[in-house]
C-alpha cells in the first residue's frame, strides 16, 4: 500500500459503522460520570470526617466551645467517639443504649431515636455512594475499551470536578450567610419535625454542639473543593502531556 493509501488503526475503526455508532454514544457514559463524581467527591468527603480521629482534632482544637454542664475535653474524648463508631458499624442502638456516664444512661429516649434516624440516612448516603462509584467505574471501563472515546473519560471528570465545586461553592455561601436556615433545611428534609432539637443539657448537643456541626460542614467542603480541583487540573496536565 502506498503512502497516501495509508490510514491509521484509528481510522479504520472509526469507519465501521459499528464503531461511529459506539463513538456517538460514548457521550452518554461522559455525562454519567459527569454526575456522579459529586456524589462520590461530597459523601467521600463525609465519610473521611467520620472517624473518631477527626473527633481528636475538633475536640482538641483551640476555640471549640466549652461545655457549660461540666464534659471536659476528655469527657468528649471517651464519649464522643461513641456516636461515630455507632454510624458507621453494624450495632444496634443498645450500643448508646448501654453507655453510661457516672452510673446514669449516657442518652435519654428521644436521643436515641434521632440516632436511630441518623443511622438510617447515614446507611442510605454511603449506599448512594457505592452505587456512584458503580457507576463511575461501569461508564470508565466502557470508555477505555477504545482509544478513540478514551478522552471522554477525562473530560466528564473534568466537567464533574467544575459541577462540584460549582454545588459546594453554592452550599458553603449559604453556610456562611444563614447558618441556621441551612442546619434547619437539611434537618427538616431528612428527618421528621420535632425529632432532631434537644436542650443544651442533652447528651447529644454537649458532644456535638453547633459550633461541630459548622465546621464539619466547612471542613466536608473544603476537601470536596480540593478534590474537585485535582479532577479538574489532572485531566488538562494529563492531555498537555499527551500531546507533548
Amino acid at each position: 500500500m502506498s503512502d497516501s493509501q495509508a490510514v491509521s488503526v484509528d481510522e479504520i475503526t472509526l469507519s465501521s459503522p459499528k464503531s461511529n455508532i459506539w463513538y456517538k454514544l460514548a457521550i452518554i457514559p461522559q455525562i454519567v460520570i459527569t454526575l456522579t463524581l459529586p456524589f462520590i467527591l461530597v459523601l467521600g468527603s463525609v465519610r473521611l470526617v467520620m472517624t473518631p480521629a477527626f473527633l481528636q482534632l475538633e475536640y482538641r482544637r483551640p476555640g471549640f466551645p466549652e461545655d457549660t454542664f461540666g464534659f471536659s475535653t476528655k469527657d468528649r474524648l471517651k464519649y464522643g467517639p461513641y456516636g461515630v463508631r455507632y454510624l458507621t458499624n453494624d450495632a444496634d442502638i443498645s450500643y448508646l443504649g448501654n453507655l453510661k456516664i457516672e452510673g446514669v444512661p449516657a442518652f435519654k429516649g428521644d436521643e436515641l431515636q434521632h440516632m436511630e434516624d441518623v443511622k438510617v440516612v447515614t446507611r442510605a448516603a454511603f449506599q448512594v455512594l457505592l452505587l456512584a462509584g458503580a457507576l463511575f467505574v461501569m461508564s470508565t471501563i466502557l470508555l477505555i475499551r477504545q482509544p478513540s472515546t478514551r478522552f471522554h473519560i477525562l473530560r466528564g471528570i473534568q466537567q464533574g470536578g467544575g459541577l462540584t465545586i460549582a454545588l459546594i461553592l453554592i452550599l458553603t455561601t449559604l453556610v456562611f450567610i444563614n447558618w441556621d436556615f441551612f442546619f434547619d433545611t437539611f434537618h427538616e428534609i431528612f428527618f421528621e419535625a420535632g425529632t432532631w432539637q434537644f436542650y443544651r443539657s442533652d447528651t447529644l448537643i454537649r458532644l456535638y454542639p453547633e459550633q461541630f456541626w459548622f465546621d464539619i460542614s466547612l471542613i466536608i467542603g473544603g476537601l470536596t473543593i480540593g478534590a474537585s480541583l485535582l479532577c479538574m487540573v489532572i485531566p488538562r496536565w494529563w492531555k498537555s502531556r499527551a500531546e507533548q
